[in-house]
């Protein structure tokens, strides 16, 4: 699940990213209202949180926008304002959904996979043949046997489940499930398929995670090699 954040206290940022990417989450961050913009129109996101107080263009008017030009995305207004009237603005501009800082961060995440759930972004469960993974409670299995999955790792196997049986290339991966802007090495997701492996499928004595050469990688409920 790919989310962005649009914030400018630098410090929240950051607690931000790293508490959501421990959860699974990849997070692009930007700290203005025309940036929110941009990278909303640049790139698929499975929900927005977005503060008001922005410089450039406030959160009213971003969310505004994003909204007139047709922008369905699940959109969570972070704010210290926690007036009434602050609140209906927000909502009347087109959020979803309105937290006011300080803020639980358990109940930040547990409201972010609510809206999530709610935009049908994160389905009940995920079925590749045996294999069931669960977004929303972050758990694996193959029949009744847990899998233990690292965050990196879940969050690769539910990019191939969510499109399972198609080719995903390591660059479509990248993309989703490490951020916007990396530019290290594309063979780090080798390394995780083959751990992601090890899990899964062998011992369980299955194939469903195919490397495609000169492609990418495809995730099947079937066993063949």
């Amino acid at each position: 699940m790919r989310l962005l954040v649009v914030e400018d206290e630098r410090q929240l940022v950051a607690a931000l990213k790293w508490g959501l990417e421990s959860h699974g989450f990849t997070v692009d961050v930007v700290h203005s209202g025309p940036e929110a913009l941009w990278a909303a129109e640049e790139h698929d996101y499975a929900a927005i949180l977005l503060d008001v107080m922005l410089p450039g263009l406030n959160g009213y008017r971003v969310c505004e926008s994003l909204r007139r030009s047709g922008d369905s995305t699940p959109i969570m207004m972070l704010t210290a304002k926690d007036g009434e009237y602050d609140q209906a603005e927000g909502l009347d501009t087109g959020a979803d959904d309105y937290l006011t800082k300080p803020f639980s961060y358990v109940v930040l995440v547990a409201r972010i996979r609510a809206l999530l759930r709610r935009s049908g972004a994160v389905r009940v469960e995920l079925e590749v043949g045996d294999l069931v993974i669960d977004p929303a409670a972050r758990t694996c299995r193959r029949g009744q046997q847990p899998i233990e999955l690292t965050a990196r790792e879940f969050a690769i196997l539910e990019c191939l489940a969510r499109r399972h049986d198609v080719v995903v290339t390591k660059r479509e991966i990248l993309e989703q499930v490490w951020d916007a802007h990396y530019d290290g090495d594309v063979n780090v997701v080798e390394v995780h398929i083959s751990s992601l492996r090890r899990k899964i499928d062998h011992p369980f004595d299955r194939r469903t995670l195919q490397t495609v050469r000169g492609m990418g990688y495809r995730l099947t409920g079937t066993n063949d090699a």
